[in-house]
């Protein structure tokens, strides 16, 4: 048997700073290997320490921690990470890369970290060198120059086709097994229906056979399935089981936690508010929150106006909806000025999501929308914060990302979905179906 060298194996890997940005603790995620900072990288951090934002929080956090870490010095050989870990450098270099020179005429931070890292390729004989980037461009960049350069993917799903959908659909069910869900309670014990096998928590199946169907969910702690009834929240009436099993979970108490995802149109948001107005007696208020992706990745104080002139753009999605489901009565029906009396009220506000940071959310039905723009650290900040009584749901359409460092394995929503099915308190449904007119089902498709 031939032994590899365990020298061989280890790697320096090179941190950019938006994977600090990203996970003030991804350093600590190399297991036996180097981890080597550019100290260009505490240089933009030091940009990034004051303020409110998640970004914020974590150059923060990072720098408390290589603080703790380093003590009063920190030599060449660098701080240990850990037992059984690698050590933590910070690199200072001021030879330019000849070929760095030659093809990129001007002096950029990411040309800087570039540099450093082909400068470790080139001194540090061995380890393999490894840029660690969010930044695709960056990552392609080094490429070209010979440099392997990876994503950060500790928080990532493992692929697209293993995400949760939240359904299945069962062929071939008997009449005989369909009518037992239409008797009584409409609840059948699992030991009793073998086709479905290893369900997990809230977990939504279609039953059907050529002429009869019936729509279930799956009750871990009773261990049975449920029969779903259709209902219509404030008017907004399903169109497909999806949508069924979107406001079943959406109206249910026990689940405090629903993540829906699916493509523009599929009625995410709609369901969502229509659900959360139908039941809004059992909370004390209904928020709608959204995060705020600024232009060009600039803060929004570069744009003209007021706040409310800059806000109003990002949050008008979430009043168009509320418009469609008031349009689903006269103005004087009750419902409509119910709603009405809400907004005045202050029972039901829409704000940017970053207007709730340092609030109490307690006995809240709260809406996070376009949440595939939010990273894995930013959702978990948010359920954190959730109080006695209160329901998160979280929308979003994970192949519309508008983060710059974000895909659809990243994401904040993806990583959420993942991480938290089979719980009791969990309800995930994956919309397909576009429902919004047969033109956008069929832009959707084909554009």
């Amino acid at each position: 048997m031939i032994v590899q060298s365990v020298q061989t194996q280890l790697k320096l890997f090179v941190l950019d700073t938006n994977v600090i940005l990203h996970d003030a603790r991804s350093f600590q995620n190399f297991e036996e290997h180097d981890v080597a900072l550019p100290i260009t990288v505490l240089e933009e951090l030091d940009r990034f320490k004051k303020g409110n934002e998640d970004i914020n929080f974590q150059a923060r956090e990072f720098l408390r921690q290589i603080d703790q870490m380093t003590g009063d010095l920190l030599s060449e050989e660098g701080a240990t990470l850990g037992e059984d870990q690698g050590r933590l450098r910070v690199i200072f270099t001021n030879d330019l890369d000849a070929r760095l020179h030659q093809v990129f005429l001007h002096d950029s931070p990411d040309n800087r970290i570039l540099n450093t890292a082909l400068h470790l390729q080139r001194y540090v004989n061995d380890r393999r060198v490894i840029l660690i980037t969010k930044d695709v461009n960056l990552r392609m960049k080094a490429k070209s120059l010979g440099l392997q350069a990876q994503d950060y993917i500790n928080d990532k799903v493992e692929s697209f086709d293993s995400l949760y959908s939240g359904r299945r659909i069962l062929e071939n069910i008997t009449t005989e097994q369909i009518d037992r869900f239409y008797q009584d309670s409409g609840n059948v014990h699992l030991e009793d229906f073998p086709e479905v096998s290893d369900p997990i928590a809230n977990e939504n199946f279609v039953l059907r056979n050529g002429s009869k169907s019936v729509l279930a969910t799956f009750n871990k702690e009773e261990q049975i399935l449920r029969r779903i009834e259709k209902y219509s929240p404030y008017g907004i009436k399903p169109r497909n089981a999806e949508q069924v099993f979107a406001i079943k979970a959406l109206m249910d108490d026990n689940i405090k936690l629903v993540t829906l995802a699916g493509k523009a149109g599929t009625g995410k948001t709609l369901l969502a508010l229509s659900s959360a107005l139908a039941c809004s007696s059992a909370y004390r208020q209904i928020l709608l929150a959204r995060p705020v992706v600024p232009l060009s990745n600039r803060d929004l104080g570069y744009l003209p106006g007021d706040i409310s002139a800059k806000m109003d753009p990002y949050m008008q999605p979430l009043f168009d909806n509320l418009s469609v489901i008031r349009h689903q009565f006269n103005d004087t029906d009750k419902e409509a000025q119910r709603i009405n009396r809400m907004l005045e009220q202050e029972k039901l506000v829409i704000t940017p999501l970053a207007y709730i940071r340092g609030r109490s959310l307690q006995r809240m039905y709260m809406i996070v929308d376009e949440a595939q723009n939010l990273t894995p650290h930013e959702v978990k900040t948010i359920i954190t914060r959730a109080g006695e009584g209160t329901k998160i749901v979280f929308t979003g359409d994970i192949n519309q990302i508008d983060h710059p460092y974000l895909d659809s394995l990243s994401n904040g929503l993806s990583y959420m979905i993942n991480r938290m099915k089979g719980q009791d308190l969990y309800a995930h449904i994956s919309l397909e179906k576009g429902e919004r007119s047969d033109l956008a089902d069929i832009a959707s498709e084909l554009l």
